[in-house]
């Protein structure tokens, strides 16, 4: 009998460390909370409040980012941000950032079965209404806006309690 209630309280032990170690694995911090904390996004989180997106960011999602990083925004003509970030500019803004967003929750993984699967090239569709061209290479996710221009991504799967970032260095522009 001792045995078999010892045996019972290590099975229970182990479900709850199990149980707790998938909590602890369990993202807590939501897009823009994550994009906050790390300093290679502040342009972007300058640029998401003044887009007035932060409640959409927040929200249950699932979205998948292409988040581009301080110096990703730096590539873009001088005082581009500075003036995209003018409450006069706000729509202009507005269709940029959420040109980086996608409903769902899109894997590294994912994407690259879509590319693939698209003979080398996945189309995915932005919250913004537009569509960005996946494609690979040497080893790397590549994206291509509408206008031509292309961003690297350079680091897949940060996940987040209302879905994925993937990191780029080039902001990509909807025509």
């Amino acid at each position: 009998m001792k045995v078999r209630s010892a045996f019972v309280v290590g099975v229970l032990a182990l479900c709850a460390m199990t149980a707790m170690a998938k909590d602890k694995s369990a993202p807590t911090q939501d897009i823009v909370d994550f994009a906050a904390s790390a300093p290679d996004f502040s342009t972007l989180v300058t640029a998401v409040k003044a887009a007035g997106l932060v409640d959409t960011l927040k929200g249950a999602g699932p979205f998948t980012v292409f988040a581009p990083t301080n110096e990703a925004f730096a590539k873009l003509p001088a005082g581009t941000v500075e003036t995209l970030v003018k409450p006069e500019n706000k729509d202009t803004l507005v269709k940029i950032l959420t040109y980086h967003v996608v409903a769902g929750k899109v894997t590294a993984k994912e994407l690259i079965a879509l590319i693939k699967k698209g003979h080398g090239k996945a189309e995915v569709k932005t919250v913004q209404g537009g569509t960005l061209t996946a494609s690979l290479k040497g080893g790397s996710v590549i994206l291509t806006d509408e206008k031509g221009g292309m961003a690297t991504v350079t680091k897949t799967d940060v996940m987040v309690k209302n879905g994925v970032i993937h990191v780029i260095d080039t902001v990509v522009m909807p025509n």
